[in-house]
């Protein structure tokens, strides 16, 4: 894995590499043991956008909808010009997850010296999904999140990723920036799929389209 790490930071650089997934895929479990690896930066729109509300006061996503498209632009993006992540790569966690949103993630990452090299989806069925919420439910390592606890909350998530971000993925797909890995194993095994599978993308010609 040692080698496959040094061969994702040369190819990396300071670019970014997104990280997308339905509900229960391991975005931030991966992103941040990623981001640990490369000794980049983790970045979550789920993070950033939970933070800001509690700050500001404000309710966009409670009920299991992705914040709307001006906010998220002038709550997440200005991140990208951090001046304490200007050296390092970046791990991002859904940073664009509605339909055009991802044309303006780019411009701006690639503005800030963090353009995106890779779109990682980690890949579940709705019904891995489903067993994987009713065991954390039993197990309550979720943090008892509301969307989390309530299932329509949590339904609605899933067909907001449905309707709004498996377009994003379709874009990235064509752009030829498509990395899927299958995420049903054990965490420490998703994470070892990711590595080996942007070790293996970071190798691919431009005109590599990987399928959805």
């Amino acid at each position: 894995m040692d080698a496959q790490i040094e061969r994702i930071k040369a190819w990396l650089g300071t670019g970014s590499i997104n990280i997308f997934g339905l509900p229960m895929s391991g975005k931030d479990t991966v992103g941040v043991q990623l981001a640990e690896k490369l000794g980049g930066k983790f970045l979550s729109s789920g993070m950033i956008a939970r933070a800001m509300e509690k700050s500001s006061n404000q309710d966009f996503t409670s009920g299991g909808k992705l914040m709307p498209s001006n906010i998220f632009y002038e709550w997440v993006l200005p991140y990208f010009e951090k001046p304490e992540i200007a050296d390092y790569s970046l791990v991002l966690s859904s940073i664009g997850r509605w339909f055009g949103e991802e044309d303006q993630v780019m411009h701006v990452a690639k503005a800030s010296g963090h353009p995106i090299r890779a779109a990682v989806m980690l890949q579940l069925t709705e019904q891995d999904v489903a067993e994987r919420w009713e065991a954390a439910k039993m197990l309550d390592d979720r943090g008892l999140r509301s969307d989390d606890i309530d299932p329509q909350i949590f339904q609605m998530r899933i067909k907001e990723y449905k309707e709004k971000t498996i377009p994003v993925l379709r874009h990235y797909q064509e752009l030829g920036l498509l990395v899927p890995v299958k995420a049903t194993a054990s965490r420490e095994q998703v994470l070892a799929n990711t590595i080996e599978a942007l070790a293996k993308f970071s190798t691919q010609p431009h005109d590599f389209v990987a399928k959805l």
